[in-house]
C-alpha cells in the first residue's frame, strides 16, 4: 500500500488535502526518536546535507512538541550561564545565531528584546561580576548597569545593580517545530505522530525499531526522546552513566491589566548552590507575561499538575541513589521550592525580591513544564549535553535548556558525527 507523508501547516494542522504518496517503505537510512525540536532540528539538518535521504521521524504524542519544547519559556538564550568552551557554551551561541536566521529565513515571529540579570542583595554582587566576566569569555555582548540604568529598562525592578545581556530574544518554539516538520515532509521525510517505541532489537546490520505503529528499519538510529532519553538508550543496549530525573517547573502568569510592570525578561542572579536559575519574568512572543518556574521534584515523568504520579517513574526515582545524594546537598533549598509550590504568598514574596510592586491579586495559574535532568550516581547534575555514539546510533540523554536555543546547532553537531 502507499504511504502517506503528512504536511503540517504553521497553525499545526495537518493538511489532508496536501498529501503525498510515495511507494510504501518499511526501510529507512536514518531514524529519529522524538518529536521535539531537537528531534526536528536532527531530521532537518540531516536532510540539508543529504537531500532526499529515506529519513523517519516517530512521536508518540498527536502533535509536535508536545513537552519540553512546547513547555518551556520560549527564551532564545546567549549562553551567559555555561562554563566557557562546553557544549552548552558553544552550542547556545552558534544556536541563536542559527536560530534567529532560521525565523528570519520562514518569517517566523520572534524578537532580539534582551535581557536584564539583578543583584538585590549586597551577598549577591560577587555573584552577578562572576557572571559578567563569563559572558565575556563567552564571547558575549554585556553590559554593566547601575540601579538607574536598570530602571531605565525595567521601571519596576528595584536591585542595587545589573547586567544587560542584548542578545537574548523570544520564539515560540512549538511554531518552529511546526515549520521544521513542514519542511521534513516537503523533502521527502516521513512523519509518524502517534507511533510510541516500544523495543529495539539488531538485524543483520539493521536497528529494527518496535512501535505501536508496526515495525520499522533502519541503518541508523538517533535517540533525541527526552525525557524518556535513557530508557531508550538502554533498550538500544547503552548504559548511559546518569538518569533522567524529571523536575517540574510550575508559572505563573501576569494579568493583561499588569503586564505594564515588565517590559522584557528580568532574571535574578542564579543561587551558585541551587542547580536551577530562581524564579524570573519572562515576557512571551504573543506579550503575555510569565512568572516562573519553581523547580520542584516530579513525581512523573509528564507530570505537569502537583497530583501527577507514576509508579514506575516515582520508583525508578525513589531507587536512585543519585536522588538522594542530591537530596541531602540541596535540602534547604528543596524543601523551600516545594513550599513555594503550594503557597502562592510565598510565591509571590520571591517575585517581589525582583519586582516590590507584584501583588498575588495580579497573577493567575498558569502552565506548567517538566525539566528532563540527567543526574549522575554520585548526586551530581550532569551540567553539559550529554551525547552517546556507536557505530549504528547517537543518543541525546542530557538537553535540557538551552537545548531549544541550541537545538539547530545540536543538530549540526550530530549530522556531523554521523557516517555519510
Amino acid at each position: 500500500m502507499p504511504e502517506r507523508i503528512l504536511l503540517v501547516n504553521r497553525s499545526g494542522r495537518i493538511q489532508t488535502n496536501r498529501t503525498m504518496t510515495i511507494k510504501a517503505e518499511q526501510n529507512y537510512e536514518y531514524a529519529v526518536i522524538g518529536g521535539g525540536i531537537v528531534g526536528l532540528a536532527v531530521a532537518w539538518q540531516l536532510l540539508q546535507r543529504q537531500p532526499g535521504l529515506r529519513i523517519l521521524v516517530v512521536e508518540k504524542e498527536r502533535d509536535w512538541a508536545q513537552h519540553q519544547t512546547g513547555r518551556n519559556s520560549g527564551v532564545i538564550h546567549s549562553g551567559i550561564y555555561y562554563k566557557p568552551g562546553s557544549l552548552k557554551a558553544r552550542m547556545c551561541q552558534d544556536g541563536n545565531r542559527q536560530m534567529l536566521q532560521f525565523c528570519q529565513a520562514y518569517g517566523l515571529k520572534h524578537e532580539v528584546c534582551g535581557k536584564v540579570i539583578v543583584a538585590t542583595e549586597p551577598k549577591e554582587m560577587a555573584g552577578l561580576e562572576a557572571l559578567y566576566q563569563r559572558g565575556l569569555a563567552n564571547g558575549l555582548s554585556v553590559q554593566r548597569l547601575t540601579s538607574d540604568e536598570v530602571k531605565e529598562i525595567e521601571p519596576h525592578v528595584s536591585c542595587l545593580a545589573g547586567l544587560r545581556v542584548a542578545s537574548t530574544g523570544i520564539v515560540d518554539y512549538a511554531a518552529v517545530c511546526r515549520e521544521l516538520a513542514e519542511l521534513i515532509a516537503a523533502a521527502g521525510g516521513v512523519l509518524r505522530l502517534q507511533t510510541e517505541v516500544k523495543g529495539l532489537r539488531a538485524l543483520g546490520g539493521m536497528t529494527v525499531i518496535e512501535t505501536s505503529a508496526g515495525e520499522f528499519e533502519t541503518k541508523f538510529l538517533i535517540n533525541c526522546a527526552g525525557l524518556h532519553s535513557d530508557r531508550i538508550a538502554k533498550l538500544a543496549g547503552k548504559s548511559p552513566d546518569a538518569k533522567i530525573v524529571p523536575f517540574r517547573g510550575e508559572y505563573y502568569e501576569i494579568k493583561p491589566e499588569r503586564r505594564s510592570l515588565v517590559r522584557h525578561l528580568i532574571y535574578p542572579v542564579p543561587n551558585p548552590e541551587f542547580p536551577f536559575l530562581g524564579v524570573h519574568f519572562t515576557r512571551m512572543i504573543d506579550s503575555s507575561i510569565h512568572a516562573g518556574p519553581n523547580a520542584v521534584l516530579s513525581f512523573k515523568r509528564e507530570g505537569y499538575h502537583r497530583s501527577s504520579f507514576n509508579l514506575r517513574d516515582f520508583s525508578e526515582t525513589m531507587l536512585f541513589p543519585g536522588f538522594w545524594r542530591l537530596a541531602a546537598r540541596n535540602a534547604k533549598d528543596g524543601l523551600a521550592e516545594m513550599y513555594r509550590s503550594f503557597s502562592k504568598a510565598a510565591f509571590v514574596r520571591s517575585l517581589q525580591r525582583l519586582i516590590p510592586e507584584i501583588q498575588a491579586g495580579d497573577l493567575v495559574p498558569g502552565s506548567a513544564g517538566v525539566r528532563a535532568q540527567a543526574l549522575r550516581r554520585d548526586g551530581g547534575l550532569v551540567d553539559d549535553f550529554l551525547i552517546l555514539k556507536d557505530e549504528k546510533a547517537i543518543h541525546v540523554c542530557n538537553a535540557p535548556s538551552p537545548a531549544a536555543t541550541a537545538s539547530l546547532a545540536i543538530g549540526r553537531a550530530i549530522v556531523e558525527q554521523i557516517p555519510q
